[in-house]
C-alpha cells in the first residue's frame, strides 16, 4: 500500500496574508488615566513609597517584554507616558531594582461567562499543582552527550488555576528543595477574602494537616486523595480532614469523614485474588 501524498496548500490571498504579517508587529499599549500611579499614604512610620504596586509592575512588565535593562526601561516608560499625554513621574532604576524584590504581583484574570458565572451562581474552583523551571545550566542534550559542565539549578513554580477559565489565579516561586504542601496557604492568601472558594483539587502531596486547615479556613472543600502511606490522624486532629473518598490499596474504597476517626474500608471491596 502506497503512502498518500501530503496535501499542498497555496496562498492565493496575498494581500490579506501580508496585512496579517504586518499586524503581528504592531504595538498597542493602553494606559488607564484613572489608575493609581502614586502610592497612597498608609500612615506607617518611615518614608512612604512614592509609586504604587501597579506602577512598578507596569515598568517591570515593559522590561520583560522588550528584554531591557532597568535604565533603558525607565527611558521607554517615560516615552510611553509622554506619547500618551500623561505628566506622571517615572521611577528610576534603583527604585525598580529595590521594589521588585518585594513586589506583590497582580495577576489579571477573567471571569466565567454564561449561566455558570461564579459571581452569581457558584464559587471559585481551584486546581493546584507545581512544576520546575531550570534557569541555569546546560541543555538536556548537551548534558547527556558531554556530561554536565556545572551544577544545574531549578526553581519550583506553584500554580493555582481556575478550572472554569484556565487562568492562573495564584503563583509562588520557591527553591527546588521546598515541598508542595507548605506553599498552599500562601496560594490561597492571594485569592481575595470576599471571593468564595468552592473546591481545591490537588494530588496526594497536599494531604497534610496544614493544607486541610488552610482550606477549611476558606470554607472550601478539599478534593485531595489520601496518600498511600497515610495513617489515621489523632483524635484531636480528625476534624481537620473533611469527608473525602478516594481509592485505597488494591482497589478498595477508603472513606474518611469528620465522625469516623480512623479510615474505614468499604465491605464491597476485597483483597485481589488470582484465579488460575
Amino acid at each position: 500500500m502506497t503512502k498518500p501524498l501530503p496535501a499542498r496548500y497555496r496562498t492565493t490571498n496575498w494581500s490579506t496574508y501580508n496585512a496579517a504579517l504586518r499586524k503581528r508587529g504592531s504595538l498597542l499599549i493602553w494606559l488607564d488615566r484613572e489608575m493609581a500611579w502614586l502610592a497612597p499614604h498608609e500612615g506607617r512610620p518611615g518614608r512612604p513609597p512614592v509609586f504604587s504596586e501597579g506602577a512598578i509592575q507596569f515598568c517591570l512588565s515593559i522590561k520583560v517584554l522588550f528584554k531591557l535593562p532597568l535604565r533603558q526601561t525607565a527611558g521607554i516608560v517615560a516615552s510611553l507616558l509622554r506619547m500618551a499625554g500623561l505628566d506622571w513621574p517615572v521611577p528610576d532604576y534603583s527604585t525598580l531594582c529595590r521594589r521588585q524584590k518585594s513586589l506583590a504581583v497582580q495577576i489579571p484574570y477573567r471571569r466565567a461567562d454564561g449561566p455558570t458565572d461564579r459571581r452569581t451562581d457558584g464559587p471559585l474552583n481551584l486546581l493546584v499543582d507545581s512544576t520546575g523551571n531550570k534557569f541555569l545550566g546546560d541543555g538536556e542534550w548537551q548534558a547527556r552527550k558531554h556530561g554536565a559542565q556545572g551544577r544545574r539549578q531549578w526553581r519550583k513554580i506553584h500554580l493555582a488555576m481556575d478550572t472554569a477559565t484556565s487562568d492562573f489565579r495564584a503563583v509562588e516561586f520557591t527553591p527546588s528543595r521546598d515541598g508542595d504542601s507548605p506553599v498552599l496557604p500562601d496560594l490561597l492568601d492571594q485569592i481575595p477574602d470576599d471571593e468564595p472558594i468552592g473546591t481545591v483539587t490537588a494530588d496526594g502531596a497536599y494531604d497534610t494537616r496544614r493544607c486541610h486547615t488552610a482550606i477549611i479556613e476558606r470554607q472550601a472543600t478539599a478534593i485531595i486523595p489520601i496518600r498511600k502511606n497515610g495513617r489515621p490522624w489523632k483524635e484531636t486532629d480528625r476534624l481537620l480532614r473533611p469527608a473525602t473518598t478516594s481509592s485505597g490499596p488494591h482497589g478498595t474504597l477508603v472513606e474518611r469523614s469528620e465522625n469516623d476517626g480512623p479510615a474505614t474500608i468499604s465491605a464491597v471491596a476485597s483483597k485481589p485474588r488470582c484465579d488460575a
